[in-house]
């Protein structure tokens, strides 16, 4: 998502309004469709395993990824054997889902009916969706979705706003997730109270995504390290994520002068990219990317070049964490409270 998008977004201004009409038009569609799966025109499908969706009403930059990932965790500590169904745009993650999960399987289907088969045939016991909530043929059991904090409290849909669907889409959730990466505690607050209220509008919990450590890309780098080494460095942030802005904004937060190498979502680094990049690291003191852009940066770093670190997150509940894992325990028969 490009800063100019965000700005737009960000703004009632004569940019949103202008667009305003093209918004009317895509809301009208989303609608419809909607509208004919409630009526059985289109069909839903149950699926093979209890399940449990990731997904967002907003594009771009809602921590889905990181999100699911502990969902899966938390379903691990709950005695089941998840699988990550996932339609797998890009390669970059699946890399990831396998990093922070090593032991969980991760299927790229965009067909979650058929995603889900294959996962039941490897022994999974429960799916979780990553990035599911508008794929309305799959018949899911529990629908978490995510809002930014960061995309504040726009109501508008696209292109005129970050909205895939108006909030009335909110009825079909179990529960809204509000995640906040840069933004303040109050400022996620504020925007889970924006979202409270709506007709048939389910509970609202928030999670911080928050940095937790330096880890090489490269084992020759040595060990991971604290986010102090990163006070007063000058820092190239490398990320091709739905928000640089808030991933730059934490590095700030952490004491760093950030220089910004920015790309779109999943963008597909080169060879050529990779040796532009380590030569713009000579002229700072770390290099720090998202994971999502570490595992596609490393085999394109070169050697001889500075070390690439990415800054690993942790999932912090911080409102609502009995509301998610009471939905989720309902996915595992005989867990225990």
């Amino acid at each position: 998502m490009s800063r100019v998008v965000e700005r737009i977004w960000a703004r009632n201004g004569v940019a949103a309004w202008a667009l305003a009409p093209l918004s009317w038009m895509f809301g009208a569609g989303v609608a419809v469709r909607n509208a004919m799966f409630e009526f059985g025109i289109l069909r839903s499908y149950p699926l093979a395993l209890p399940s449990v969706s990731v997904g967002n009403l907003s594009v771009g930059g809602t921590g889905k990824t990181p999100i699911s990932a502990w969902v899966a965790r938390e379903l691990l500590a709950l005695g089941a054997k998840p699988a990550i169904v996932m339609r797998g745009y890009g390669a970059d993650e699946p890399l990831v889902h396998a990093r922070l999960n090593p032991t969980v399987p991760v299927i790229s289907n965009a067909n979650r009916v058929a995603g889900t088969l294959e996962a039941k045939a490897r022994g999974a016991t429960v799916v979780v969706l990553d990035d599911a909530f508008q794929h309305r043929r799959a018949r899911r059991d529990v629908d978490f979705v995510l809002i930014a904090a960061e995309q504040g409290t726009s109501l508008r849909v696209l292109p005129a706003g970050p909205l895939r669907e108006g909030p009335g889409a909110l009825r079909r959730a179990t529960a809204v997730i509000v995640t906040r990466k840069s933004a303040t505690a109050a400022e996620a607050e504020a925007v889970a109270a924006s979202w409270t209220g709506f007709a048939g509008a389910p509970p609202v919990a928030i999670a911080a995504l928050q940095p937790a450590e330096l880890v090489p890309v490269h084992s020759s780098a040595g060990p991971a390290q604290g986010l102090s080494e990163l006070t007063g460095r000058r820092v190239l942030a490398i990320s091709a994520i739905g928000n640089a802005t808030a991933f730059e904004r934490q590095l700030a937060a952490l004491g760093a002068e950030v220089s910004s190498a920015a790309f779109a979502d999943h963008y597909p680094f080169s060879a050529e990219d990779g040796a532009r990049l380590a030569a713009r690291a000579a002229t700072v003191d770390r290099v720090v990317c998202t994971l999502k852009d570490a595992v596609k940066l490393a085999s394109l770093w070169p050697r001889e070049a500075a070390p690439l670190w990415y800054l690993s997150q942790a999932v912090e509940v911080e409102r609502g964490g009995a509301l998610i894992r009471d939905a989720l325990r309902r996915l595992v028969p005989g867990s225990q409270p």
